[in-house]
């Protein structure tokens, strides 16, 4: 039996004052007008082979999570062929047996990628044809490469995450890389697309399915605007609000397109520094910058790099921070300083990377001023 609930605003602010006592002020961020209490660092759950000893590691490292104040757990249909997602639920049963609540864990699933559960086939074609054409759930057409942006593909993944995780509802589900399409389909046809997927989203809504959605990116929010790969907010908010509209006829249009993720550490620094997004209301502005403006949550990815920033931070953030013990825990110390920044994830399936993040938890973000020095130090440095 699936745990009914979602992420509410009563609960994560209790959360926020008792599994997160230990953690200092600013490290509770607020999901937009519903005013949840979110950690500002969050578990992902993309890194590890695919063991039954990694599995083990993940369902420890978020049962401890939870019940040290980190309240954001991300994962994807595909990660480590299927594996992390049920790694997932494995902690959650543990946390909430523990005494946290679901009410007060906020739980990010992605799908799009197909899933292969016994590692890459040796035949793709003949691997898509029995498990997704076949079933009606795509076809070849729906696919570029290993991405399925088919609707059939992803209501079906909406349910094995649900599944996979022991969850009623998904706190957010995030197409994950959408851009992918566009080399192939052109970015005109992977709007009409996305459209299309997003009516599916819509309607897992009101099927509490899932609470939100939106898009995880690797470069799309991150490029210049005259790269191929580029999308503009306010033309994804346009396809979630006529998706909507498809299902709310006669009813006031009302969309559930509020999170975005993107790449974000020292060396992907682009949603923050970048201006590219024009946001409909007479500025040009950063990611970050327009996604506060037209009311969007962002997670930032990749907060150490797959690693390489554990072990080597920038002169500047290193120099900022010399009282923090080691290169990882500045690197997540700059990605949650970030203004407009929500939740900065790190893929931590060991005890040691834990006592990492939750020391910096201890401790309150940098100031605004002071981690606008960075760029400036870092500027001066070039």
């Amino acid at each position: 039996m699936l745990k009914p609930g979602a992420a509410e605003r009563a609960a994560t602010a209790d959360y926020a004052r008792t599994f997160g006592a230990t953690c200092a002020p600013g490290h509770y961020s607020d999901f937009l007008n519903q005013h949840l209490k979110l950690s500002s660092l969050g578990i992902g759950t993309f890194p590890g082979a695919a063991t039954d000893a990694v599995d083990a590691a993940y369902a420890d490292t978020i049962a401890r999570a939870l019940a040290s104040g980190i309240n954001v757990i991300d994962t994807a249909a595909h990660y480590r062929y299927g594996r992390s997602m049920r790694a997932v639920g494995e902690g959650l049963r543990r946390a909430f047996a523990a005494g946290v609540s679901r009410e007060q864990v906020y739980v990010v699933a992605k799908g799009g990628f197909l899933r292969f559960d016994d590692g890459p086939p040796d035949d793709l074609e003949a691997w898509f044809e029995t498990r997704v054409a076949r079933k009606g759930l795509g076809t070849r057409e729906d696919l570029s490469g290993v991405h399925c942006l088919a609707p059939g593909y992803i209501a079906a993944q909406i349910d094995e995450l649900r599944e996979a995780t022991g969850l009623e509802t998904l706190d957010a589900f995030l197409i994950d890389q959408p851009e992918v399409h566009i080399p192939r389909l052109g970015k005109e046809e992977l709007n009409r697309r996305l459209q299309t997927v997003f009516a599916v989203c819509e309607q897992a809504v009101r099927q509490h399915k899932i609470r939100s959605y939106g898009i995880a990116t690797f470069d799309a929010l991150r490029v210049e605007t005259d790269h191929a790969l580029f999308q503009s907010l306010p033309s994804l908010l346009g396809l979630a609000e006529r998706a909507a509209a498809l299902l709310q006829r006669g009813e006031p249009v009302r969309h559930h397109f509020r999170v975005i993720q993107l790449p974000f550490n020292q060396a992907m620094n682009e949603g923050f520094t970048r201006f590219s997004q024009a946001t409909g209301q007479g500025n040009v502005a950063s990611t970050l910058q327009a996604a506060y403006q037209l009311r969007l949550f962002v997670i930032g990815s990749h907060g150490l790099a797959k690693g390489v920033l554990a072990a080597q931070c920038a002169d500047a953030v290193r120099g900022a921070m010399p009282d923090f013990a080691n290169d990882a825990q500045r690197a997540l110390q700059f990605n949650r300083s970030t203004p407009g920044l929500g939740v900065s994830l790190a893929g931590i399936s060991s005890a040691a990377h834990l006592d990492d993040l939750l020391a910096v938890a201890a401790r309150p973000p940098l100031a605004r001023e002071d981690y606008l020095g960075l760029y400036r130090r870092t500027g001066d440095a070039q």
